[in-house]
């Protein structure tokens, strides 16, 4: 009777992020200002892209794709997290829960892949750059892109079907201020070490492949830029080379800790904190990094804004 009674519920409490107290508002507010940077970073960024001619290129292409997965991954945890804290409200229905798993791991996944076509994108561009046209060619951009969509979505499908059909038991808190594959996982009453194996499985595949691919490119390209004959060339390529790693790292970092340890040793604090990693601070970093150190970019950003400009004094 217990049993059909905890699987008759249909909704989980989500217990969020913050408190109510001052500290906790003026951390509400950063996160805030955070979200909206990153909404308008990644939007002009896409626009810019989209618009310029001269930005139709690999390159531009996998940044702009990378944008609207940051777009579209801080949609998908922000604004219900902001929504609960203004209104006091904690709870979320299971299909919703469902739909956010689903979500932040279709978009983590291709987002994974992502870089690491990013990655190899400038290794070709920097170390084979009389190849590049032929390597790098749109029809094989384009199945890149295509194929990296597919593996997120077929990968977290199969993840959240799997999770979603478990029985829960006992509390439905999840501690934490969105639905997340390890948390959620973790409330269940069934012995997991089967499917947690499969997720290491999954894991590997769609995080240290790509992210061997990425520090792979990197070093080829670094060894190219050492022996580079201009002191600026060398400076500038450490520089960009440098950011974009750190901006890696952090995001691939946090959810190599979130996903590739077993569920039992996961506690909440650092689960959250982790989360902000790759759900905040990274899609906000990104258009900085990948943007306003880009001249390419930055060209393309005065010639909208001179546009604007001449209309409006027209």
């Amino acid at each position: 009777m217990k049993h059909l009674e905890n699987d008759s519920f249909t909704e989980f409490i989500l217990l969020g992020l913050l408190q109510y107290n001052p500290t906790h508002f003026c951390i509400f507010v950063l996160i805030t200002m955070m979200f909206l940077f990153t909404l308008t970073g990644n939007s002009l960024l896409i626009l810019l892209i989209l618009v310029d001619c001269h930005l139709h290129t690999s390159m531009y292409f996998f940044l702009w794709q990378l944008s609207l997965i940051d777009i579209l991954f801080t949609l998908t945890s922000v604004p219900k997290m902001m929504t609960n804290y203004l209104l006091h409200k904690e709870v979320i229905s299971t299909s919703d829960c469902g739909f956010q798993i689903f979500l932040g791991l279709a978009l983590g996944g291709t987002e994974c892949i992502l870089l690491g076509l990013m990655s190899y994108d400038r290794y070709v561009a920097i170390c084979k750059p009389l190849h590049y046209p032929l390597l790098m060619n749109w029809p094989l951009c384009r199945q890149m892109a295509v194929s990296s969509w597919t593996s997120g979505i077929f990968n977290a499908l199969i993840h959240t079907v799997c999770t979603m059909r478990l029985p829960f038991c006992g509390s439905r808190e999840i501690n934490h201020f969105y639905c997340e594959l390890p948390v959620v996982l973790h409330l269940s009453c069934e012995d997991t070490l089967t499917y947690e194996t499969g997720i290491l499985i999954s894991t590997t595949i769609l995080l240290l492949i790509p992210f061997s691919v990425i520090l792979a490119s990197y070093t080829l390209i670094l060894v190219t830029v050492i022996q580079m004959s201009s002191a600026e060339g060398r400076k500038k390529a450490f520089s960009t080379c440098s950011s974009h790693l750190t901006v890696v790292s952090l995001y691939y970092g946090a959810i190599i800790f979130m996903y590739m340890r077993p569920i039992s040793s996961h506690t909440s604090g650092q689960d959250k904190v982790a989360s902000v990693f790759y759900t905040i601070l990274t899609p906000m970093l990104n258009p900085m990094i990948y943007s306003l150190r880009n001249k390419d970019v930055m060209r393309a950003l005065e010639k909208i804004l001179c546009k604007c400009l001449l209309y409006f004094k027209m």
